[in-house]
């Protein structure tokens, strides 16, 4: 079994992957918009272009999500996508590609169980902990 986090966005799915893809040097396996499916008519015209789902391979895991319609939308919280980056040179790139128009909530720094720890919540309204652990 595997678990992967599935995220929901207010439109912005589409930006948001690519997004993710350009900062993590990930790939965008899939991504399907609501028109040309049959659930297309159950959400308005102006919704159709916007993401039924999309994944998107970080490594060996997987990052998905899609567009909530409006009316369901809710603000993401309580929970952080974690990244683990093997050193402090790539945590600090990461944390700064996904910060930028978010915001920081804990500056990425050294810590007393991290080489490089931060907190983030980046332009999408996901939030991020990037973590870079001690080395043995």
């Amino acid at each position: 079994m595997q678990i992967n986090p599935y995220l929901t966005f207010n439109g912005q799915c589409e930006a948001a992957f690519k997004f993710y893809e350009k900062c993590l040097g990930a790939k965008i396996t899939f991504m399907m918009p609501h028109d040309g499916t049959p659930v297309a008519n159950q959400v308005p015209s102006d919704w159709r272009s916007k993401i039924l789902h999309a994944s998107l391979q970080v490594g060996d895991r997987l990052l998905q999500g899609s567009d909530c319609p409006p009316d369901h939308y809710q603000k993401p919280a309580g929970f952080s996508v974690k990244l683990d980056p093997q050193d402090a040179a790539e945590a600090e790139r990461v944390f700064s590609a996904l910060a930028e128009n978010g915001t920081v909530q804990m500056p990425l720094q050294e810590t007393f169980w991290a080489v490089r720890f931060g907190m983030l919540v980046d332009q999408f309204g996901i939030p991020w902990m990037i973590n870079c652990g001690q080395t043995a």
